[in-house]
């Protein structure tokens, strides 16, 4: 059953979202749990239209599958608050927002007489949520910051790589991404606080922070164990410190496996050992050890040191598929390290919903979109799968619904708009 627009896990909230490319992921997912995501643009369209890459590799601001990918589902409209006439058209849109996300460096909004005290006069039931790389106040939040930067100073950059090498930056930025998750996530629990108070907030989002939040068991294992985790490339530290590989070569790809002790990790281990006794690549003094008897995280170094060799010898053999079906037949704790073809190919993304295709004007055929990120389990019970959280729409093109909604909401006329944008309002 396709989902309708009264029927979503937000449909009946609005968001403005003001954010440029720093926070769009934040109005995307409230978009995908049903509120009604205005992308306000600047009149020439956001800047984040200018990030490749572009859809077959034409450069075009209504091309750019950054865009795509983060505005979906949302509407849009063009507004110039650094004007006057645009100002008062964003806080005739206020009276009928829930949410208002930015991405503005701290003050700006102020500046112009939209800080969060003069919008909550306006509306004090609003929840604003401002991304920012440093926070609102703090000796940094005048700084600027690349992903780089960000992720260095959040800790990321320190644990990721090798651990015999420099640290390096993660491929696709992070930085920005994380803070604006963590933006939904902030604009969700002031949500609940308004449920239940009638009362708006004001969620201040650091991404140094949101980073920070993200860094696996690096902060617990500091906290707990006064132990420093470092950067472990294909390995991952265990108890006291030790490191344990866990991506193995295959024949096609790439593996995760992590030697396990104990009760339970101990049967895995032993079930991988007698599979590769019967191909031929056994190693009986491996086989000689209890790994079941062995506490959890047990094992030496020395131990760890002859483990390997065998293993990467036998994992090295055969493929991702021939490695994962028969784990799966020994009940043995491995999975495959999919590629991204690999994940638009697996059964259960498919399953799920992951891909749907939309018709883009200008486009020559449909664009394949990521679907919900979530699943709505009351949704599927009563059998209407993904009703309440869906993908219903491509991104919009600049100023796409500025008329439906200036126009058919607001009660401008055509010749009001012709002047708000001669104006550069719009």
């Amino acid at each position: 059953m396709s989902s309708s627009a009264d029927d979503m896990l937000l449909s009946p909230y609005r968001v403005l979202d003001l954010s440029d490319e720093r926070g769009l992921l934040c109005g995307r997912i409230l978009a995908d749990l049903g509120a009604d995501v205005l992308q306000v643009e600047p009149p020439r369209g956001s800047s984040a239209r200018g990030i490749g890459p572009f859809y077959q590799d034409v450069p075009d601001r209504e091309r750019s599958m950054f865009w795509w990918s983060y505005a979906a589902n949302k509407r849009g409209i063009t507004l110039d608050p650094s004007t006057s006439d645009g100002r008062a058209l964003l806080l005739r849109l206020l009276d009928s927002a829930d949410f208002l996300v930015e991405t503005f460096a701290p003050g700006y909004m102020q500046s112009l007489g939209l800080g969060y005290e003069s919008l909550r006069a306006v509306n004090p039931r609003l929840v604003m949520v401002s991304i920012s790389p440093f926070g609102q106040d703090g000796p940094y939040s005048q700084y600027l910051a690349s992903d780089l930067t960000g992720v260095a100073l959040g800790g990321l950059l320190y644990i990721t790589g090798d651990h015999d090498r420099p640290p390096i930056r993660i491929g696709y930025p992070q930085f920005y991404l994380l803070g604006a998750a963590g933006g939904a996530t902030g604009a969700m629990l002031a949500h609940n606080h308004r449920a239940l108070t009638g009362e708006g907030q004001h969620v201040d989002v650091s991404c140094q922070q949101a980073v920070a939040k993200a860094l696996s068991q690096a902060p617990q294992s500091w906290d707990v164990e006064g132990v420093l985790v470092k950067r472990m490339g294909a390995y991952r530290m265990h108890t006291g410190g030790m490191l344990r590989r866990v991506n193995w070569v295959c024949k096609d790809g790439f593996v995760n496996y992590q030697l396990s002790t104990g009760p339970g990790g101990g049967r895995s281990m032993r079930a991988l050992l007698q599979w590769m006794d019967e191909v031929g690549m056994g190693d009986e003094e491996l086989n000689q050890i209890d790994w079941e008897g062995l506490e959890y995280g047990g094992g030496s170094p020395e131990l760890l040191e002859k483990v390997e060799p065998p293993v990467a010898r036998f994992f090295g053999a055969l493929s991702r598929d021939e490695l994962s079906q028969g784990s799966l037949d020994r009940r043995i704790l491995l999975f495959p390290v999919n590629t991204p073809e690999d994940i638009f190919a697996d059964p259960n993304m498919e399953a799920r919903s992951h891909v749907n295709q939309f018709q883009h004007r200008d486009i020559d055929m449909p664009v394949t979109y990521l679907g919900p990120f979530i699943q709505d389990v009351k949704a599927l019970e009563q059998g209407h799968k993904g009703s309440r959280v869906a993908v219903r729409r491509p991104a919009p093109r600049v100023g796409e619904h500025n008329r439906e909604v200036y126009v058919d909401e607001l009660g401008l006329t055509p010749g009001d708009l012709v002047a708000l944008r001669g104006a550069g309002a719009i």
